[in-house]
């Protein structure tokens, strides 16, 4: 029997990874509240837990180029292993140091959830394709950071916040299992298609064929189309940073959320996140119907979704707590919107061979910038509050959008 819609299994599979990846990594943010009380972690101590994770998450380039070298198959089963055992271990902390130390190592596994993703699309998909299949993958971060609030407060209120990162770990497993048995490159799979494995192939740009060799970190580090991608994702990412690791927090002390509300609406922005996922590529298509070239249309659904991000700025303003939340959905889906195209455009523009490592490097520069906004949330907030900040993820995007159209060169032969 003839499989002709594989791929979008192999991508729906990967996606299933990213939720996984997400839902892991958010189990803190939602169990923040109940934690710090219980272990007596101060706001700025906790800032020094989620730098700890945004800075070894910066080694992504690391994941992508071991990925890059020993394939996505096992190179990246291993890595899910890792941070499912590493998330348990969560569970058995006792203050903020050791929470530290797990953070760190949790963000260097977690980090190949990324170039994993990429990899897949640049291999399994055309590129007229590669737009809606990176929004399916990057509907797993959204999903999972959806996931999170009413699967982490069931666990807290059942039993207590140790059992929810035992839970969302051992969900990690199950999965890697499942990637095993399941996964396999187009070239070795044994159920794609002659039929389908001509339409991938159709549908790849010849001048972005691997040749074979590793890829060379201080090449790309050269090349101008590396720095119009990464410098974007610096000012992009800590909307998503924000979104994740400080809302549950900026509910609870600001907006006087109880663990059941949290529950109930902490999860709404990323649904909308995941709605942003699929937009941004159908933005991208319907560019392209009207005769915008690839990059361009890419251009265009960053900019749209930078414009929206501007709502954002006015969620410290608001009286009305669910028209804060209504906000902070907008910026969710504005987000996924721009960060799923810009994500993407590494598979338009660099090597099979590359893609991996270059995600990898565009990673480690959005996480440097999710980082250090991290920290001056958590130095300034005691200070100058939430609406600063909130502020400032407006104005960053739009300048991104600026670097995006200043920088980045289409290949075209």
């Amino acid at each position: 029997m003839k499989i002709r819609g594989l791929r979008w299994w192999m991508i729906s599979l990967i996606m299933l990874g990213a939720v996984i990846n997400y839902l892991t990594r958010s189990t803190l943010a939602v169990a923040a509240p109940t934690l710090l009380t219980e272990l007596g972690i101060s706001t700025k101590e906790y800032s020094y837990i989620t730098a700890a994770f945004q800075g070894a998450i910066m080694l992504q380039p690391l994941c992508g180029y071991v990925l890059d070298v020993i394939g996505l198959k096992f190179g990246f089963a291993m890595f899910a292993a890792a941070w499912s055992v590493i998330c348990m271990a969560h569970g058995f902390a006792t203050n903020w140091h050791t929470l530290a130390v797990l953070r760190g190592m949790l963000g260097l596994a977690e980090g190949s959830a990324n170039p994993a993703g990429m990899k897949a699309v640049s291999e399994w998909f055309p590129a007229r394709e590669r737009g809606m299949a990176g929004g399916i993958f990057n509907i797993g971060a959204s999903f999972g950071s959806m996931l999170a609030p009413p699967l982490v407060v069931w666990a807290i209120l059942h039993y207590n916040w140790q059992s929810a990162f035992v839970i969302t770990g051992a969900l990690g497993l199950v999965w890697v299992a499942a990637w095993l048995l399941l996964y396999d490159a187009p070239a070795r799979h044994r159920r794609l298609s002659q039929e389908e494995a001509q339409h991938i192939a159709a549908g790849q740009e010849q001048h972005l064929e691997g040749d074979g060799k590793r890829p060379s970190i201080l090449s790309i580090f050269k090349m101008r189309n590396f720095w119009g991608i990464a410098l974007p994702r610096f000012l992009a990412d800590p909307a998503w940073g924000t979104l994740s690791f400080w809302v549950p927090l900026y509910l609870t002390t600001v907006r006087h959320f109880d663990l059941a509300q949290i529950a109930m609406f902490a999860w709404l922005p990323f649904l909308a996140a995941d709605l942003g996922c699929l937009f941004g590529p159908m933005v991208v298509l319907a560019l392209q119907k009207r005769g915008v070239r690839l990059i361009n249309a890419r251009r265009g659904a960053f900019t749209l979704g930078a414009c929206m991000m501007m709502g954002v700025a006015f969620v410290g303003f608001v009286d009305s707590p669910y028209a804060a939340i209504a906000l902070l959905s907008l910026a969710g889906f504005a987000h996924q919107t721009l960060s799923v195209t810009v994500i993407t455009m590494s598979s338009d523009l660099f090597r099979r061979n590359e893609v991996a490592t270059v995600a990898g490097m565009c990673g480690t520069f959005g996480n440097f910038g999710l980082l250090i906004f991290s920290l001056m949330i958590g130095g300034l907030m005691a200070t100058v509050g939430y609406t600063p900040f909130f502020v400032s993820l407006a104005v960053l995007d739009l300048v991104a959008a600026l670097l995006l159209w200043t920088l980045v060169r289409e290949k075209t032969s």
